[in-house]
């Protein structure tokens, strides 16, 4: 996959949330008519695109009627001694930075898919969109 796109309401506070994630913005451009760039981290790459008349996300987390877009998800399994330590040290990063708290759709919890154990947690980004991070547990 080349990349993940996301429309935002504000591209100057999404770039600063995905840097905190770790993101690095590696193209800045315009669509035509508005702001976009591409950041790479996390093992993928995104592009921002600012919305100039921009109308509430739907809330794909927590409606369990929406269909269509739900979350991107980020495999933490190298990254990460577990996920409740690494939420904290990205809450921690986004205080220092002055950056507002992150709203948490699920702390860290286990769960079985497959023949395997996982580590998830729920975020959701600037714009009330949902993301994952997954660990594979050992």
């Amino acid at each position: 996959m080349h990349h993940a796109s996301i429309r935002t309401a504000d591209i100057y506070a999404a770039i600063a949330f995905y840097e905190q994630l770790g993101f690095t913005v590696t193209e800045r451009f315009t669509t035509g008519y508005t702001l976009a760039c591409w950041l790479e981290g996390l093992g993928g790459r995104i592009e921002l695109i600012q919305i100039p008349e921009p109308k509430p996300a739907a809330d794909a987390f927590g409606d369990e009627h929406y269909v269509g877009y739900y979350h991107l998800s980020f495999d933490l399994t190298e990254l990460a001694p577990d996920l409740p330590t690494w939420l904290g040290a990205f809450r921690e990063r986004l205080q220092r930075a002055g950056e507002e708290p992150i709203e948490v759709l699920l702390e860290p919890e286990q769960q079985a898919i497959g023949d395997r154990v996982y580590e998830v947690a729920f975020i959701r980004d600037r714009d009330g969109l949902p993301l994952e991070f997954i660990r594979v547990l050992r």
